[in-house]
């Protein structure tokens, strides 16, 4: 005899743009029962199709499950959608993506209303969800009982990364990331500009700059991390801070020779240069990171 499975969560969904459609066609998939709700309800009719249930409002949609995932535009649209619901004895994942100072209000708010609330942000576009060797995951923060609770259904879409009790951490987490990965996009935009009047085909600098960032970012960002907990900037230092911005007018140079703006590259080489003036010429470019609190 083999014994029965155990049921699957049911799962209450509220959002169904590319992202949210996507979730929701993983939970169903795995055999969750899955309500759906979406201000535009046309867009619900392709899950139904697959056996999901459509509520008319978004009040019937948290009736109906334990747990409720929300994944809707910004804050300002989560308020709006869960006014009218009751809330009580609701566990409410967040996936929106948010401030951290929204997220842990969101968080309080939630909790004034009888709920358990997780924040989340989500490290995937819409074609990465379900698909576990695309690498895309979800940060999760909030009490760490409920986030073990619910760990197998929320690992359905894609992998899980619990960052701490603060439901904050989890959007700072995601923005953070993001933040990098524009700076990487604008450095890239600034190296395609730089060729783009020459006879190279981008095709061909595509997997230069491709090596060449994988083969740099891991050591410097170990780097940078160790000597923020350090406190000393001077440590197992391979190209000094004094050596870089003594580098930098031949890339304004050349951005100039290529009638190209420098002005992707021009603040971080403004503060290169200001840390230099303030710091010591032999430490890292650590102290960059510094300059920029406020």
């Amino acid at each position: 005899m083999t014994a029965n499975p155990l049921p699957k969560t049911p799962v209450t969904l509220l959002g169904l743009g590319a992202m949210g459609t996507a979730l929701a066609r993983t939970w169903l998939a795995a055999g969750h029962p899955l309500t759906v709700w979406n201000r535009t309800a046309a867009r619900a009719g392709a899950l139904t199709a697959d056996g999901a249930t459509a509520a008319t409002t978004a009040a019937e949609a948290v009736a109906a499950s334990p747990l409720v995932i929300v994944c809707l535009l910004d804050d300002a649209s989560v308020e709006a959608a869960l006014d009218a619901t009751d809330l009580t004895g609701k566990d409410v994942v967040n996936l929106t993506t948010t401030t951290p100072a929204q997220a842990r209000a969101r968080a309080a708010w939630a909790e004034a209303r009888g709920a358990r609330y997780l924040d989340g942000g989500i490290m995937a576009v819409p074609p990465m969800i379900g698909v576990p060797e695309a690498g895309g995951y979800v940060f999760y923060s909030g009490a760490r009982d409920l986030f073990d609770a619910h760990a197998a259904t929320l690992a359905v879409p894609a992998a899980t990364r619990y960052v701490g009790t603060d439901p904050g951490h989890a959007a700072l987490h995601d923005v953070a990331l993001l933040s990098a990965m524009y700076g990487m996009f604008a450095g890239a935009a600034h190296a395609f500009a730089l060729i783009r009047k020459e006879d190279i085909d981008p095709a061909t600098l595509a997997p230069l700059l491709t090596e060449w960032l994988t083969a740099m970012a891991a050591p410097h960002l170990t780097q940078t991390a160790d000597q923020l907990n350090s406190g000393d900037y001077t440590t197992n230092v391979v190209s000094n801070l004094g050596m870089q911005t003594a580098g930098t007018p031949t890339f304004l140079a050349t951005a100039a020779d290529q009638g190209v703006s420098p002005e992707l590259l021009t603040p971080y080489f403004a503060l290169m240069r200001r840390r230099l003036t303030e710091g010591d010429p032999s430490e890292d470019l650590t102290g960059v990171v510094d300059l920029l609190l406020r």
